[in-house]
């Protein structure tokens, strides 16, 4: 009970987060699929941030030959994006990381493909919240 509330209050924290310090949208906390109904292994936070937060190296090379004029702005229409709340304390394992991709829902509903990645927000005990990416898999680095 105590450790569902905790995870509860550190869920809510960064929501506050999400919402007051970074302008993020359409916020929702997540505790159950919603393509069976069931129960999440940990809450998800969905939202929509004011920009887009990152472009796979893939997807910048489709973009940047399908685009006109190389001078101008590349558009950054942001997307929904899956966010997973942790406390720095917290031990996690590779197979605690892969259960959470297996229940991250797909971007639509007529795509059965899972995201490539999450948002791993870290809390520190000063409420710090430090966001990292976390891919499913290995992901090529980006070229310069």
């Amino acid at each position: 009970m105590a450790e569902s509330d905790h995870i509860g209050q550190l869920t809510l924290s960064v929501l506050g987060n999400l919402q007051y310090q970074h302008d993020w949208t359409e916020l929702q906390i997540l505790t159950h699929s919603p393509l069976d109904n069931s129960p999440l292994p940990r809450p998800l936070i969905s939202g929509l941030p004011p920009r887009r937060l990152y472009l796979h190296p893939d997807d910048q090379i489709e973009i940047l030959k399908s685009h006109p004029n190389p001078e101008d702005r590349i558009p950054e229409t942001p997307q929904i994006e899956w966010v997973l709340p942790t406390h720095l304390a917290e031990k996690w394992t590779l197979k605690s990381f892969a259960s959470v991709f297996d229940f991250v829902p797909p971007k639509t509903s007529t795509s059965p493909d899972r995201p490539k990645r999450v948002l791993l927000a870290t809390v520190h005990d000063d409420s710090t919240v430090v966001y990292y990416f976390m891919h499913d898999g290995i992901v090529k680095p980006r070229q310069n």
